[in-house]
């Protein structure tokens, strides 16, 4: 085997990641030498994910996209199994019912997101640019709240249907987005922090101290066992990981095999939300492992709380970093003045939105639901992860729990939102059938939200 540069499959990785982690120390090295940067309060992540946004858009360095894609499509995989794997405390758990609330949240909010892209781009097209696509609004949504993947998908399929330039509106909205999320969140983590409600966080945060009791629960494996215990918690991420490529794998080809057409919408759906099924494998690991325990099979707990956070955090740092330097804008000839409209007042009505019914929703943790949530809205869950860990560091609140159950549902719960793109572009009179269906389909979310709270 040639073990020179030459052999480039050898050594791109580690190059890559070498960077990575490079700009992230640097990033870290800023932010505790500049007390401009530190009094920001923008987190090490993201500092180093603009800083290699800008020095890949210079050309200093050549860090392929599909590399930053993949560090971000597995670094959220990995970061939730270790997440799902961790035996979790009363606080964890959330209040029953809580995914099918989290998915609620996240279609209202798509459905907010709709109706103002439309209300834009209906006005544009009457008002500002005749023969503006006048769908072009529900993009907001796909681009907003799933990210860069439906964003080119929808934004192809309009093209077909019109849109000259559809598919670069949609990704360029979702690079808006990813802004939104990032400068908006880090501006309003700035404001708890001034405001006092993020001190005792912040104090615990830069304690540095780990207790015996945070760093290892009652019959986990001792230190002194032949295996590191780090060794171990990777074992169990990793072998989760690989069973969920091949549930996925599975799945994906028995629909192929029983119904084609259906792959062809399902397949991508399934493999882009494999966080989930990582999620729910883990789960299902972990209540096997604790079946054994009480069982007296397996006598030591393997899972150890600690190291799982340390492995979770550092996935969603890589994420982080790779997903924010991965951010591109795309041409957009003749519709900078929608698209400007669309991305800021979107990103406004969304932050305003979500802050009024996460506090009614999550009101024991509302500040980390809200951040969570608008993180994931604006951008994806990457995003929302991103906001959540600077109030939440060790992810003891319910919040990123409620992103992956929530997503769950929201897959079902957003099922309506395949009809009104393919209504919304067949013609005007059907536009505005859909935004009425839209309205119609967001009220009854509220009332099942806001009604079911108050009974409870």
């Amino acid at each position: 085997m040639d073990y020179s540069a030459a052999n480039t499959g050898l050594w791109n990785f580690f190059i890559q990641m070498g960077i990575i982690a490079g700009i992230l120390l640097l990033a870290n090295a800023l932010i505790r030498k500049s007390a401009f940067i530190r009094k920001s309060l923008i987190p090490t992540s993201v500092l180093a994910g603009f800083v290699l946004l800008a020095i890949k858009s210079l050309g200093i360095v050549n860090i392929p996209a599909n590399f930053l894609e993949m560090v971000t499509y597995h670094g959220i995989a990995v970061g939730f199994i270790a997440l799902s794997l961790r035996t979790i405390s009363e606080g964890q758990r959330g209040a029953k019912g809580a995914g099918l609330r989290s998915g609620a949240v996240i279609i209202s909010t798509y459905l907010v997101q709709a109706l103002v892209g439309l209300g834009i781009s209906i006005g544009v097209a009457v008002l500002g640019i005749p023969g503006f696509f006048k769908a072009a609004g529900i993009l907001l949504p796909m681009s907003f709240g799933q990210g860069p993947g439906q964003a080119n998908n929808v934004g192809i399929t309009y093209e077909a249907l019109g849109f000259a330039g559809g598919q670069s509106f949609g990704l360029s909205l979702a690079a808006a987005g990813y802004l939104c999320a990032c400068i908006a969140g880090v501006i309003y983590i700035a404001y708890l922090t001034k405001k006092g409600r993020l001190v005792r966080k912040e104090q615990a945060r830069l304690s540095g101290s780990v207790t015996v009791d945070q760093f290892q629960d009652r019959g986990e494996i001792p230190l002194s066992e032949s295996m590191d215990r780090l060794s171990v918690q990777v074992a169990l991420v990793l072998l989760a990981y690989l069973c969920t490529y091949l549930v996925t794998l599975g799945l994906t080809s028995l629909i192929a095999t029983i119904a084609p057409g259906l792959s062809r919408t399902v397949t991508p759906l399934l493999w882009g939300f494999n966080f989930i099924i990582g999620s729910m494998l883990a789960m299902l690991f972990k209540a096997v492992l604790n079946l054994l325990r009480k069982t007296h099979v397996m006598t030591r707990q393997y899972q150890n709380n600690y190291l799982l956070s340390r492995i979770s955090g550092m996935a969603f740092d890589l994420m982080i970093v790779a997903g924010i330097a991965s951010i591109d804008f795309h041409d957009l000839r003749g519709q900078w003045l929608p698209f400007l409209i669309m991305a800021v007042t979107g990103g406004g009505v969304t932050f305003v939105y979500l802050r009024w019914l996460c506090t009614r929703i999550y009101p024991a943790y509302r500040d980390e639901g809200f951040l969570s949530m608008y993180g994931m809205l604006t951008g994806t869950i990457s995003s929302g992860i991103l906001l959540l860990r600077p109030v939440d560091p060790n992810l003891e609140t319910p919040a990123a729990n409620n992103l992956v159950l929530g997503s769950s549902y929201g897959i079902v719960l957003g099922a309506p939102m395949l009809i009104f793109i393919g209504l919304a572009a067949e013609s005007t009179q059907m536009l505005m059938v859909t935004v009425g269906l839209i309205v119609l389909y967001l009220a009854g979310l509220l009332w099942f939200l806001l009604h079911r709270r108050k009974k409870a």
